[in-house]
């Protein structure tokens, strides 16, 4: 009976170990996993570093053409948005007597096909 004490006590130390050595390597492994992200971004920071700077130094190299581009768009803009607004000038009276006109004449009499219809549903015949 003592020898069956002492094994139920040695795998009972045994399975605490177990739970030790399991716990330890989550913790590994988490430490793992934060130091595999904290290189990976610096990877990825180095990177995105680089190609920022292939770009910068691309568009320094285009900077005057399109700088020339820009500047011409926004005159032709301008000039497009002075024209509208002279039509517009031109144009608004003319569409404000359109509205009014079409507000203000309206035909009061009533289609002949909507009295014959109307009577029909009544039961009115004529």
């Amino acid at each position: 009976m003592a020898d069956s004490g002492t094994g139920i006590k040695e795998l009972m130390a045994a399975e605490t170990r177990a739970s030790q050595i399991v716990a330890e390597a989550r913790t590994g492994r988490g430490d793992r996993m934060k130091q595999a992200k904290v290189e990976a971004q610096s990877l990825i920071d180095a990177y995105r570093g680089e190609k920022q700077e292939e770009f910068n130094n691309m568009v320094l190299s285009t900077g005057g053409s399109q700088g020339n581009a820009s500047a011409k768009l926004q005159a032709e803009t301008a000039k497009e948005i002075k024209a509208m607004e002279a039509s517009f000038q031109k144009n608004a009276q003319k569409a404000i007597d359109v509205l009014l006109s079409k507000c203000c004449e309206v035909s009061l009499e009533v289609p002949t096909a909507r009295v014959r219809s109307t009577q029909k549903n009544a039961g009115v015949v004529s």
